[in-house]
């Protein structure tokens, strides 16, 4: 379908209409149509991690990716990262890519009643909840977020160090492996673990804002946006120190291995015992956050789309 549509409906459509511009924000183009084109790529990550994508999925993005980014005219990188990914990856010419950073809802941070406890009522379906403070982590349930490092680290985290935090979890178990479920299910502190699948805009940005801190020890990131919320509102971060995260995080979060579950725990604990330090990213990653806004990435936009203009 994604054939079909790119190589036959859209040069259609585009020549019908005697289109100047198209633009297709999510990394497709299309190989049949002289119209000039704009691209978004996010990440390569299926270049990185290719047995995390489904086969045919997998086939068709490491195919067709390297033509849609030879065949676009302008392509946007969410990251100056993925833009040297690009280059690298597919030997494409620097000057062809511009970076325009993702952004984050700028109103998060002096969201009304943000402080306030989620009302009880909403929390009766996240079953073992208990006052106790939390880490957080948000994100697809996918192996390339690298829940399953998490909970290892979470079940280190809580074997070596008495502390009563407990670990949220909000994310689709969309890509749950095996390995993951069975680690889950034989987990010493399984109970300390909420998972939470389906979740209230609103309540998610309060269960961000009340958790102790962030954890995203995610193995691969174009960008990473729960990054920047959590500093928006006030959260110290850890995260990975791999991909473009530490582009991301500044010097404004605790960065990790992803693959060392003891240095993720190790984290954790210092966020907990270290006031200074927690006080000191808390007020980094406010100010980091102000670097990354939708508006500034839109105008950017609008500039590069002004340069077609006949």
């Amino acid at each position: 379908m994604w054939y079909w549509w790119f190589e036959k409906s859209i040069p259609k459509v585009l020549q019908e209409n005697n289109i100047d511009l198209f633009i297709s924000p999510d990394g497709f183009a299309s190989l049949n149509t002289s119209v000039p084109q704009i691209i978004t790529i996010h990440d390569l990550g299926f270049e990185h991690f290719p047995e995390h994508v489904p086969f045919l999925v997998r086939k068709f993005y490491r195919y067709f990716t390297p033509k849609y980014c030879e065949k676009a005219t302008k392509i946007l990188a969410v990251s100056a990262y993925t833009k040297q990914d690009i280059i690298s990856t597919y030997n494409i010419e620097a000057k062809k890519i511009e970076v325009v950073y993702n952004g984050f809802d700028t109103h998060l941070a002096s969201l009304k009643g943000g402080t306030q406890p989620v009302q009880a009522e909403r929390l009766v379906p996240f079953r073992g909840f208990r006052g106790e403070p939390y880490f957080i982590f948000v994100g697809a349930v996918h192996p390339r977020k690298n829940v399953l490092g998490l909970l290892k680290a979470f079940e280190h985290f809580k074997a070596t160090f008495s502390h009563p935090h407990q670990l949220v979890i909000i994310g689709r178990k969309a890509w749950m492996n095996q390995e993951l479920e069975d680690f889950y299910e034989k987990m010493q502190f399984k109970k300390e673990v909420i998972w939470i699948e389906k979740i209230e805009r609103a309540d998610l940005i309060q269960l961000m804002q009340q958790s102790f801190g962030l954890v995203y020890p995610s193995l691969f990131e174009g960008f990473g946006i729960p990054i920047i919320e959590a500093m928006s509102l006030g959260i110290p971060v850890i995260c990975s120190n791999v991909s473009a995260m530490p582009e991301v995080a500044g010097n404004a979060a605790l960065l990790v291995q992803p693959d060392n579950t003891i240095e993720i725990a190790t984290a954790m604990n210092e966020l907990i015992i270290n006031d200074v330090l927690r006080n000191d990213l808390i007020a980094k990653g406010k100010i980091r956050a102000t670097h990354f806004d939708w508006n500034t990435s839109a105008e950017k936009v609008v500039d590069i789309i002004k340069t077609f203009q006949k």
